[in-house]
């Protein structure tokens, strides 16, 4: 791994935690994610199923994870399977977990090779009364491709039909979106990667760059200080090419007079920082684009005070919308006679932000959480306004990372350039 191990305590109070919500006499099982294919002869870079990391720890491929607290044979309470490595595998793909590694890096005392799965599993599973299955309840996704959790229910509800099943999903929803101490530190490395980033791009940026230039200079300091990547693909919209909200070309020339619209961040440890400015090509906004900029920025200062313990999704939505109506008024963008006609279901200001202003964040970018469950100590949320103007080739948003405390909001990305003359006083320094 590029980060250093995780203490294992994370993951082992994270399956305490899990265990506390079963049934009584209940099985769980969490596999890995799958191998996607990229080419004839190669895989795209593995990526670990995010609850069975929460879980375990464990980032590599073929792992199965069994928790089972009240198995009568107290050696398989929790087991751990992985890929058995071999002088074959040491050569074409290295490292691999022993298993006094995958020991050290769970907590889990119990580790065997894959191949004794369906031997250990038949001895103990009809000793249970319910088991637990994994599925990505994600609402942000929708799956078109049988993955490996679809394919395992399948086959679990065929060996085994009259077991009662469960959803584990629901449990993972209230667990992942209360992030611990650990957690919160992981967090903070892969923003301040992302900081890092971002000041060198502030001097690297200049009238006829490339949006990939820019691009790799970020995924240079990433790499170089050890995070995994990229939390996401990145969005390096130059002029015009901000008002494509999932942009991703990346390829045009950045031109002098226009606005780049960033929008990245750093993965580290599978935690995630998810960052978005916007700067002038020229190291100068114009009055207009400064206008535009502080209009975004004022409503970013106060959605960040609206979050706390407490705080209903919907609710908070629908203030953002109203500072937002505000300063779009303020803008000439929209009228009080758009606003007395607007619907419930299309408000005004949705012409110039159309999307949410924020997102829980964690070991996936979206991060699993209940959309309905009011926000808590222990939340990361993203904010995130922007304003789209098509008509003016301009689009402007900023985002921060949040973390809700009992005694107060932290920003983990207040050390990053946010003021418009901050920002121009480092491009042109």
């Amino acid at each position: 791994m590029k980060y250093p191990t995780i203490d294992q305590s994370l993951f082992i109070l994270n399956r305490r935690n899990f265990s506390n919500y079963l049934k009584n006499n209940s099985l769980a099982i969490f596999n890995s994610s799958d191998e996607f294919p990229r080419s004839g002869d190669q895989n795209f870079i593995f990526k670990q199923n995010p609850d069975l990391f929460y879980l375990s720890g464990i980032d590599q491929e073929q792992t199965i994870l069994l928790l089972y607290p009240d198995c009568p044979n107290p050696l398989y309470r929790e087991v751990l399977f992985l890929r058995q490595t071999n002088d074959y595998i040491k050569v074409w793909e290295g490292y691999k977990y022993t298993k006094e590694q995958a020991k050290a890096a769970s907590g889990i005392q119990a580790v065997y090779w894959l191949e004794d799965f369906d031997n250990i599993l038949h001895s103990i599973v009809n000793y249970a009364d319910h088991i637990y299955l994994n599925t990505n309840e994600n609402d942000r996704y929708a799956h078109e491709v049988p993955y490996r959790d679809i394919r395992f229910i399948e086959k679990m509800r065929t060996k085994y039909p009259l077991h009662h099943y469960e959803r584990s999903a629901p449990i993972m929803r209230n667990l992942r979106a209360i992030k611990s101490d650990i957690e919160v530190e992981l967090t903070k490395k892969a923003s301040a990667i992302t900081r890092d980033a971002f000041i060198r791009v502030l001097k690297f940026t200049k009238p006829g760059v490339k949006e990939y230039e820019i691009e790799a200079e970020i995924i240079h300091e990433f790499i170089r200080q050890g995070g995994t990547g990229h939390a996401y693909t990145p969005i390096i919209a130059s002029g015009h090419n901000a008002n494509i909200l999932h942009y991703n070309d990346n390829n045009q020339e950045c031109k002098d007079g226009d606005v780049i619209l960033f929008d990245f961040g750093a993965e580290y440890a599978n935690y995630n920082a998810d960052m978005s400015r916007s700067i002038p090509v020229n190291g100068r906004f114009t009055q207009r684009q400064k206008q535009v900029y502080n209009a975004v920025l004022h409503v970013m200062k106060e959605s960040i005070k609206l979050i706390g313990e407490g705080t209903i999704w919907n609710t908070y939505h629908e203030q953002v919308g109203e500072i937002m109506t505000e300063q779009l008024i303020n803008l000439g963008l929209i009228s009080t006679t758009d606003v007395k006609n607007q619907t419930a279901a299309w408000p005004a200001y949705k012409k110039y932000f159309m999307h949410g202003n924020s997102h829980h964040l964690g070991i996936d970018v979206h991060d699993f959480a209940g959309r309905y469950t009011p926000f808590a100590a222990g939340n990361f949320l993203t904010v995130e306004p922007g304003i789209y103007i098509p008509e003016e080739g301009l689009g402007i948003r900023l985002e921060n990372n949040i973390l809700i405390t009992a005694s107060g909001n932290v920003d983990l990305m207040a050390d990053i350039p946010l003021e418009a003359e901050e920002i121009e006083e480092i491009m042109n320094s």
